[in-house]
């Protein structure tokens, strides 16, 4: 059953934060309408290969926005937000969500009381940077080095280093999508709509747990540590013969396990015993499973640990997790119906029932003001002159 199917988002939404909510939506069966200004957009469209050969189409933006239908509309001009009105009660939008800077929202007319008074239901989302009562731009690595991420990121005696993905934009994400959710049960309960602000600053700092509750309550310095664990040894990566694995011994008792074992015998000291043990010396501990570890394959470790019951794994690159069973068989596609270029998506946290239906394809992602002629010729009745008239005053 597709629970969500008759809900309509509506999202000005540009970069990543809001297009991967908006892209987690479009895989629970929302109708998704991208809303983009008519002659910037999303400046995402233009970042990576052009792997179609045309403009605003590049490999960046294809990666978060299959699944959406896509509207250009000037909200400046008077006639666009006579326009953008129309679409709010027209189409019945169920969420309209934006990642404008706060002092463009009554200017624009997407402020929530607004858009209230032509829906009194509608689910108003708002994301920025620092909250809305904050103007200040912000991009995830800003927003990493801010929130202390990057601190906790890197060698101990190195820099400090950007994650590997961006958390704040795709944590945020993750935060809306679930507010979204307890708003539209609020809805089906109450019948009232909701404002919701989501600040990307607030978000990324709480995944802060263990390192705020430690260094504000109990004194403790937390900062970057590399591959190591500040609590557990071993924990780390570990050279092989081809290659490396991690390790993760979460307990004494794992230890006790992995040290009866003939090619780690060596390593059953009593002042290893205990976990405060090795922490305490975990460099030279460290080294010393290393010129061990190397003279094995990963595969051999690997098949090694496993049958031991401790935690472990190659560290696989981008194409060999692709290929992992439990990856491909939860990856998602979208066929371009012009060009016949199929891509591959990133697989969903959890495959919805739409996904399922739709066998795990999504359409493809949409042109430039894909679905104007669909929306406001179809549907609103605008006619080709009027089209005409309206893009050549820049309204659409």
């Amino acid at each position: 059953m597709e629970l969500f199917k008759d809900l309509t988002v509506l999202s000005l939404e540009q970069a990543t934060v809001l297009p991967y909510l908006t892209f987690r939506l479009a895989q629970d069966g929302m109708n998704v309408i991208r809303l983009e200004h008519p002659v910037y957009g999303d400046p995402n469209r233009f970042i990576g290969d052009k792997v179609l050969s045309e403009e605003r189409m590049n490999a960046y933006y294809l990666c978060i926005n299959a699944g959406k239908k896509d509207l250009t509309l000037n909200l400046a001009d008077e006639e666009g937000q006579t326009i953008f009105h129309s679409l709010i009660k027209e189409l019945n939008i169920d969420i309209f969500a934006t990642n404008q800077l706060p002092k463009n929202y009554k200017k624009l007319g997407i402020d929530y009381e607004s858009l209230k008074s032509l829906r009194p239901d509608i689910i108003w989302l708002g994301v920025t940077g620092f909250g809305p009562d904050s103007n200040e731009g912000a991009y995830d690595p800003i927003l990493q080095a801010r929130s202390g991420l990057m601190e906790l990121t890197g060698e101990g005696d190195g820099d400090p280093q950007v994650l590997g993905i961006p958390l704040p934009d795709m944590g945020t994400s993750e935060h809306a999508y679930g507010l979204l959710m307890k708003a539209l049960y609020k809805r089906e309960r109450t019948g009232e709509g909701t404002c919701i602000h989501l600040a990307m600053f607030e978000s990324a700092v709480s995944w802060l747990t263990v390192p705020i509750t430690l260094t504000d309550s109990f004194g403790k310095t937390i900062t970057r540590r590399g591959n190591t664990h500040e609590f557990f040894c071993p924990v780390s990566v570990y050279q092989t013969s081809n290659g490396y694995v991690y390790l993760a011994v979460g307990n004494d008792r794992q230890w006790k396990t992995m040290v009866s074992q003939e090619r780690f015998k060596s390593l059953d000291k009593p002042e290893y015993e205990k976990n405060a043990g090795r922490i305490g010396d975990v460099n030279k501990l460290n080294a010393a499973i290393n010129e061990i570890t190397k003279n094995y394959t990963s595969e051999e470790l690997i098949d090694l640990f496993i049958s031991i019951t401790v935690p472990v794994s190659k560290i696989q690159t981008v194409t060999e997790v692709i290929a992992d069973p439990l990856v491909e068989k939860r990856l998602l596609y979208a066929q371009d119906p012009v060009s016949g270029m199929r891509i591959t998506l990133a697989p969903p946290p959890n495959m919805t029932p739409f996904l399922e239906d739709s066998n795990r394809q999504l359409s493809f992602p949409p042109r430039f003001g894909e679905s104007n002629q669909q929306i406001y010729g179809q549907q609103f009745g605008y006619s080709e002159d009027e089209l005409s008239r309206l893009k050549e005053k820049g309204v659409i």
